[in-house]
């Protein structure tokens, strides 16, 4: 029996756990977090942080794993490259190209490196560095730890005088201490978060969403939304999936699923604004699972442990699809969660995580999701209502 380790405890991995059980292979999760809802479904559980990588790396020579997975776990990426690295296990990639992919500041001046459209942008470590730095910002400004994940830290700064406060923030949520400051990309139309598959570095599935923000949740900049097929013009995907197609040759990159975010600017320039070698949160590769039939999550699990690949052919999407993030706006005791019954026939999966009387909070990151909503609309036209209007149809009642 194969034995897969999966760092991350989160309920993004449930459905690679179930892969892994109906291939065989026996699965142990680790994280820092018994309580954890992915542990009641693996087979074994060890407490270990995600990103101490020598721990890790002992615990899996001890338990002579076969592969190693950080799907959704993005805090568990470089870890997980490391022990696959040193254990000569299936990995997505050169440990060195995954530490690029997941700092920050190395991939922005990867990409700057080599003639890739970027931002104007740099790291800092403190907030002496960039009032030293302050008259070459322009503003607009995100400002957004190198090393954290699901928005966490992450401000839009307009004016100088805010710029301090988002720095300590994003100080706040770096696990080393250091932040990016990049310059704002207003963007054309939507943006895009959906996933990818290469198998040896060649592009096999490329997926474009439009993503979606609640400008009046708490951080209006982690996702609330998401819809298949994107309105990003083909031409643009085009131009986008071939740049990452250049970029994962570039790095020597493998057999991965990975989480792409991407975006047009009203400039008309198309760009890359991360790559991640893993499966992403928001239950995206499920989702496109049942738009397109395309598994890549099957596929990730069956790469971990070098087992052969399910055909990946090219693919259409069976309708419209959306995904909606079930969230509070503020935080309290959870009541109820009201949809209209407009919209319930359009409903292929409801997936609630809180109970009546259990405290929620507001929308500040992805963790604060409650749940989500999986849909199959009939048309564009639909799809555009609800998802633009969806206050009118789905409310989450606080007490």
């Amino acid at each position: 029996m194969k034995k897969l380790l999966i760092l991350g405890g989160s309920r993004y991995i449930l459905p690679v756990i179930e892969s892994a059980h109906k291939l065989g292979i026996f699965v142990i999760t680790a994280d820092y977090l018994p309580e954890n809802i992915a542990h009641k479904y693996s087979d074994r559980y060890e407490n270990i942080s995600v990103i101490d990588k020598d721990r890790i790396l002992a615990f899996a020579e001890k338990e002579k794993i076969d592969g190693i997975s950080a799907f959704a776990c993005d805090a568990a990426v470089v870890s997980a490259a490391y022990v696959a690295d040193k254990m000569g296990l299936p990995s997505p990639g050169p440990y060195k190209s995954i530490e690029i992919l997941q700092n920050k500041g190395q991939f922005r001046q990867y990409l700057s490196d080599n003639g890739f459209v970027v931002p104007f942008f740099d790291t800092y470590s403190n907030w002496n560095e960039v009032l030293k730095d302050s008259d070459r910002l322009r503003f607009p400004v995100i400002v957004k730890p190198i090393d954290s994940c699901g928005s966490k830290g992450v401000t839009r700064v307009d004016k100088i005088q805010d710029l301090e406060k988002a720095v300590q923030t994003a100080i706040g949520q770096s696990f080393c201490g250091k932040f990016i400051i990049e310059e704002f990309i207003e963007q054309l139309g939507f943006a895009s978060d959906s996933e990818f598959f290469s198998v040896d570095g060649d592009l096999r599935v490329a997926t474009f969403s439009s993503q979606r923000f609640d400008r009046k949740a708490d951080n209006p900049y982690t996702p609330a939304a998401f819809s298949w097929p994107s309105h990003i013009p083909q031409g643009y995907q085009d131009e986008l999936t071939s740049e990452i197609q250049r970029l994962l040759l570039l790095l020597n990159m493998g057999t991965a699923i990975y989480n792409v975010e991407a975006r047009v600017g009203v400039d008309g320039r198309a760009y890359i604004m991360e790559v991640s070698p893993r499966g992403g949160g928001n239950r995206l590769a499920e989702c496109i699972r049942y738009a397109t039939g395309i598994d890549m999550i099957e596929n990730s699990v069956r790469a971990s442990v070098g087992m052969d690949l399910l055909t990946m052919d090219e693919f259409q999407y069976d309708g419209h699809w959306a995904e909606i993030v079930i969230h509070s706006r503020e935080t309290g005791a959870f009541e109820k969660l009201e949809i209209s019954e407009d919209i319930k026939k359009y409903i292929v999966e409801l997936d609630l995580w809180v109970n009546e009387g259990e405290t929620i909070s507001s929308f500040v990151g992805a963790n604060n999701s409650i749940g989500t909503i999986i849909f199959r609309f009939d048309s564009t036209d639909t799809t555009e209502k609800v998802l633009q209007e969806t206050d009118e149809y789905i409310k989450v009642i606080v007490r």
